[in-house]
C-alpha cells in the first residue's frame, strides 16, 4: 500500500475554540500597547515647579537686665571717747651701794741699824758668789769655744775624706773614658750615681749635659765599666748617692 492511499485514513479536525482564542489574544495585546503608549506620554510632560516661600520672622531681642547695684555697708561710727590706758607703774629706786671706806696705809716701821760687821761679811759672800759665776762662765764660755772648733776640724776632716774619696772615684772612672776626637773646650758634665755598699753601681743618670752627646755617653759608659767603685778610707764617708763631675782636661 502506498503512502498516498494512506493518507486519506487520517483527516485533519478543527480544534474547537481556537478562533476565540486568537482573538483574545489580539485584544490583550492591543491593549497592552495602548497602556504602554498612553503611560510614556504622560511620563513624558515636563512637571510643573511649586514655588514654596519658607520664612520665619526673627526673634525679638530679650531686654537686658541692669545687675542691681551693691548695696553699701553700713558704716558704725567709732566713739569719740578714748579710752585711756592706766599709768605704767615708775621703777623703784635702786639704792647705790656706799662706797667702802679708804683702808689706812700700812706705815712702814724703820729697819734697825745693822751692825758694821754684819754689812762686811755679806758684802764678802756677795763679791765671792760674783767671782763663782764669772769663773763658771768663763769655763761655759771654753768649753763652748772648744766644742766649737772639734766641729770644725771634724767637719773639715770629713770634708777632705769626702773630696778624697770621690777623687779616687773619679780617677778611675776617668781612666776607663774613651775621649771623643772632635770634643773642644774643657766641659763639664755631671753624673747622679747609686751604688751598694760593696761599690757595685746600680745606676748612673746624666743630671747635666756637656753639649757634647758623644763626651757624656763615654763617660756613663766609663762608669758602668769601673764598677766596683773604689771604698773610702773611713766606712762613715760611703754615700749611696754621688754627684760625680767630669772634665775632659781634668
Amino acid at each position: 500500500m502506498s503512502t498516498a492511499q494512506a493518507l486519506p485514513l487520517f483527516d485533519e479536525r478543527a480544534e474547537p475554540g481556537a478562533a476565540s482564542s486568537l482573538v483574545l489574544a489580539a485584544l490583550v495585546h492591543a491593549l497592552l500597547l495602548a497602556v504602554l503608549f498612553f503611560g510614556v506620554r504622560w511620563q513624558s510632560r515636563p512637571p510643573e515647579a511649586m514655588v514654596v516661600e519658607l520664612w520665619s520672622a526673627p526673634p525679638k531681642p530679650e531686654p537686658a537686665i541692669a545687675p542691681e547695684p551693691p548695696k553699701p555697708e553700713p558704716v558704725i561710727e567709732k566713739p569719740d571717747i578714748a579710752i585711756k590706758e592706766p599709768p605704767k607703774p615708775k621703777p623703784a629706786p635702786v639704792a647705790k651701794p656706799k662706797p667702802a671706806p679708804p683702808k689706812p696705809k700700812p706705815v712702814a716701821k724703820p729697819e734697825p741699824p745693822r751692825p758694821l760687821l754684819r754689812d762686811a761679811e755679806t758684802k764678802r759672800r756677795m763679791q765671792e758668789e760674783l767671782a763663782r759665776e764669772q769663773s763658771t762662765l768663763a769655763l761655759d764660755r771654753e768649753r763652748q769655744q772648744i766644742r766649737d772648733q772639734l766641729a770644725r776640724e771634724s767637719a773639715a776632716a770629713r770634708n777632705r775624706g769626702l773630696a778624697d774619696y770621690e777623687a779616687k772615684i773619679r780617677a778611675k772612672v776617668r781612666g776607663n773614658v774613651v775621649l771623643p776626637p772632635d770634643i773642644k773646650g774643657n766641659p763639664e758634665a755631671i753624673f747622679d750615681v747609686v751604688q751598694l755598699p760593696t761599690g757595685e753601681v746600680l745606676k748612673a743618670d746624666l743630671r747635666k749635659s756637656s753639649g757634647h752627646r758623644g763626651y757624656d755617653e763615654a763617660v756613663a759608659r766609663a762608669i758602668l765599666k769601673s764598677s766596683p767603685l773604689p771604698k773610702p778610707d773611713r766606712p762613715d764617708l760611703f754615700a749611696r748617692n754621688l754627684e760625680l763631675k767630669f772634665r775632659p782636661q781634668d
